[in-house]
């Protein structure tokens, strides 16, 4: 079933790069990595290592957390942006936060350091609801609030259930918001157990998706925000449409067949009612590692026309795990606003279809793809706005 398009009118971003869109749209531009060296992680939180952390900042009344604040930052910001692009709420606007591990600082410090001794109020602020519940209330906002989460894919996944939700009328408008702030020692250590976080090198260096060396990614934070309607003059971006699937194959492996994953672009073009011809671009899931690497390059050979180029921005904005697919989709949004793909620089033998630096964008649609740890399966069909 083919379904109307769904308009992205407002971005709202707290990244490794800063608070506010701006320094995201910057620091991709100009080709620089989001992470630095951080004290405090290996075994023993002893050594230097390569994250890409959000800052300290935003508003104190917003929660005792960097997770609170960012994303009702990463909210207002959307919603002010969009209402200088024309949009109006309607009667019923929804809140979907996409989230995997949530409020981890005062998780942290709860178990560790306070021995679960806090007040009832310190206690709700941990809450997932809490956020949520404090941000509808400022906006005196009353359609569905609710959590969505598919690890890496948690933002592709938030974005094709606020399209659900506004293609069955069950909502006017939708916020949509992914948070992970998650990049403690303690979490990057088992990543990088498994093979697939690199601490020990520059991000360039280390994150090379599609290119000869890559090693994997560098861990990043981020709270990014969306407002999904169709009642703004000046959108960024169009959602045409998605898909999601599952391969039920293992805990961190793609299934080599690759039948799942070739699928669900099938699935989110024919939802968007589009053909693999008309694809411009894929802004890849692209972590560095070579599964992933592996398969999106082989659905880009099998699926796609040999005009279709390719990028990720990851070497730039790290993984930003639950929050990773947004922040891609945000560069993206603002590719189709201003005419320029920042796409991360190539630094060794590459794929002949990946793009190379900052490029005037061409018209035609781009895929979104996003291939979460466990099996989930997702892309997002993007359209410039007419």
């Amino acid at each position: 079933m083919t379904a109307q398009g769904i308009d992205i009118c407002g971005i709202g971003v707290v990244s490794g790069y800063g608070w506010g869109r701006d320094a995201l749209w910057r620091g991709v531009l100009g080709g620089k990595p989001a992470a630095e060296l951080v004290d405090g992680y290996g075994p023993n939180m002893d050594e230097l290592a390569w994250v890409s952390l959000v800052p300290d900042g935003g508003d104190p009344k917003d929660g005792p957390s960097r997770f609170a604040r960012a994303m009702r930052a990463a909210a207002r910001e959307a919603i002010t942006d969009a209402g200088a692009r024309g949009w109006r709420p309607g009667r019923r606007v929804g809140l979907l936060h996409a989230v995997v591990l949530g409020e981890v600082d005062l998780w942290r410090d709860f178990y560790t350091l306070r021995d679960g001794h806090v007040p009832v109020r310190d206690f709700l602020a941990m809450m997932p609801s809490t956020p949520m519940s404090t941000f509808m209330k400022e906006y005196d906002f009353h359609g569905p609030a609710m959590n969505v989460s598919a690890m890496c894919a948690s933002g592709n996944a938030g974005l094709i259930t606020a399209k659900a939700w506004l293609d069955a009328g069950v909502v006017d408008d939708v916020v949509f918001v992914a948070t992970d702030l998650s990049a403690t020692p303690e979490n990057v250590l088992h990543f990088t157990r498994l093979g697939v976080a690199i601490v020990d090198s520059e991000p360039l260096d280390a994150c090379r998706p599609f290119q000869e060396g890559s090693r994997g990614f560098t861990i990043g934070e981020a709270s990014v925000a969306f407002v999904l309607s169709q009642q703004a003059t000046r959108p960024y971006t169009t959602v045409l449409g998605g898909a999601m699937s599952h391969d039920a194959h293992h805990v961190t492996s793609i299934d080599p067949a690759l039948t799942q994953v070739m699928g669900c672009f099938r699935d989110a073009l024919d939802n968007a009612g589009m053909n693999a011809a008309s694809v411009r671009y894929l802004n890849a899931h692209g972590p560095g590692t070579r599964q992933c690497d592996t398969a999106e390059a082989a659905v880009v050979e099998t699926l796609f026309r040999p005009e279709t180029q390719m990028y990720s921005v990851k070497p730039l904005t790290a993984h930003c795990q639950g929050a990773a697919s947004a922040i891609e989709t945000a560069v993206t949004a603002m590719s189709h606003d201003t005419g320029v793909i920042p796409a991360s620089p190539v630094v060794a033998a590459a794929h002949p279809q990946l793009l190379d630096g900052p490029t005037r964008a061409e018209d035609g649609i781009t895929v979104k793809s996003s291939l979460g740890m466990g099996g989930h399966n997702s892309v997002v069909v993007l359209a410039p706005s007419s």
